[in-house]
């Protein structure tokens, strides 16, 4: 309370130019993926600053105050004023509204008496020092040919229709003072560009979600997108700053399992737990599988759960199995038992005897089991009550040679038993009364 108290004589002692300073001090309000990060890797002096957010996480700020920054010659951004900057965004229209005119663009950022004066005839900001930033849109990189800058702020990157030919034109204006450099802000879309920028040694990398941002955000938009895209690809990207790819030869695509994702599942006839258990416990070993789907009166089946950790002992999996059993009240647990035979049994009935328990064995590669499965989404079969990021990022990444990380797909091979139990394998014992 002392502290709170000293606070508030403090503030209450400020005159109207003190506060505008305190406010405007954005070493004082900045996170840290906010501030200009001090070298690339191995220590070099970074050449781009790409920072991927998503949607209100403050990137537009983050740009605006370096911006502002650089025009000023303020460390950490800049030693000496930056006498010529580019700005680019997607659209004029973008430029105005959103890089100078925005609420968090350059014009809001900078206290009265260090204010650019905008020209919206010539698109550029003057500063009272002599800078200039000058406007572009990235739909004419043609613009771009013949101007020279010592930095440039990029808004919006990953949705520029002709990104790569206007990066390009700006590379070549990159050329004044002893080390150009640019930022880049944008949620990310899957780009050759941006896989490249991320790839490149002498860039450093900020990342962002909207969630990180929840102060300066209203409470009832933030509680509504997560609660409607949380979890989803649309959320991962535009909320967290995710770039969610597809395989070219993977089984699934995100925007199948997007088309067939749903709020709640139905009353179902029969509920399954699958259990692809682990050959080991120890660290680093592959995770256990644990999924949980049911199947409807019209022969719909729908995912509902995915419980698979690793890490687990045997007791531990079978435990949490057996949880995700009763809370669904599904009719049995269905267990691969080619690690354990008896064994993966015996763990279940430890922990309750009392769970019907069906046996599975793989005798086919695990592709050939999974398309099968993946036909029954293409033909609408499947639904997701919810959204399982990490099993669908298995299944969107799952081809012929398995995952691209070389690991085991253990979700993967736990949905496709419970899939191939409901719809495509023998039943399970009969099922049980269901009470709705």
């Amino acid at each position: 309370m002392a502290d709170a108290g000293a606070a508030r004589t403090f503030l209450s002692g400020l005159d109207e130019a003190g506060a505008e300073r305190l406010l405007t001090d954005w070493e004082i309000w900045a996170r840290p993926d906010q501030l200009p990060p001090p070298a690339a890797s191995g220590g070099r002096p970074w050449t781009t600053w790409l920072v991927l957010g998503g949607r209100g996480a403050g990137k537009t700020r983050a740009g605006a105050e370096w911006v502002r920054g650089l025009a000023l010659g303020r460390p950490p951004f800049a030693p000496a004023p930056v006498g010529r900057i580019a700005l680019v965004a997607e659209t004029m229209g973008d430029l105005r509204e959103v890089m100078v005119e925005g609420v968090s663009g350059l014009l809001a950022v900078h206290p009265a008496a260090e204010r650019p004066r905008w020209e919206p005839t010539r698109r550029r900001l003057v500063w009272p020092n002599g800078a200039v930033a000058q406007g572009f849109s990235a739909e004419d990189p043609e613009s771009l040919r013949g101007p020279q800058f010592e930095a440039a702020w990029l808004d919006e990157l990953a949705k520029w229709r002709r990104a790569e030919a206007v990066f390009d034109m700006l590379q070549f204006g990159l050329r004044l003072g002893a080390q150009p450099r640019q930022m880049v802000t944008t949620t990310p879309r899957p780009s050759a560009l941006l896989r490249r920028l991320m790839a490149d040694p002498s860039t450093v990398l900020s990342r962002a979600t909207t969630a990180q941002n929840a102060f300066h955000l209203a409470p009832a938009f933030l509680d509504t997108v997560l609660a409607r895209y949380g979890g989803t690809r649309l959320g991962r990207q535009e909320l967290e700053g995710e770039i969610i790819e597809d395989r070219p030869d993977a089984l699934w695509t995100r925007s199948a399992l997007e088309a067939a994702r749903e709020a709640a599942a139905p009353p179902l006839a029969r509920v399954v737990v699958a259990l692809d258990p682990p050959a080991s416990s120890r660290a680093g070993a592959d995770a256990c599988g644990i999924i949980a789907a049911g199947i409807d009166g019209e022969g719909l089946v729908h995912v509902l759960a995915d419980a698979t950790a690793a890490g687990l002992r045997p007791a531990q999996w079978a435990a949490r199995a057996i949880d995700l059993w009763r809370t669904h009240e599904a009719d049995a647990v269905v267990a691969e038992v080619n690690q354990g035979g008896e064994m993966v049994r015996s763990v279940l009935a430890e922990v309750d005897a009392s769970v019907p328990v069906v046996s599975v064995r793989a005798t086919r590669g695990k592709y050939l089991r999974a398309e099968p499965v993946a036909a029954l989404y293409e033909q609408g079969r499947v639904r997701h009550a919810g959204a399982f990021p990490a099993l669908e990022d298995e299944m969107c990444d799952f081809g012929p040679e398995g995952l691209s990380s070389g690991r085991s797909p253990d979700r993967l091979d736990a949905l496709v038993w419970a899939v191939t139990q409901l719809a495509l394998g023998p039943r399970a014992p009969a099922p049980r009364v269901r009470r709705f």
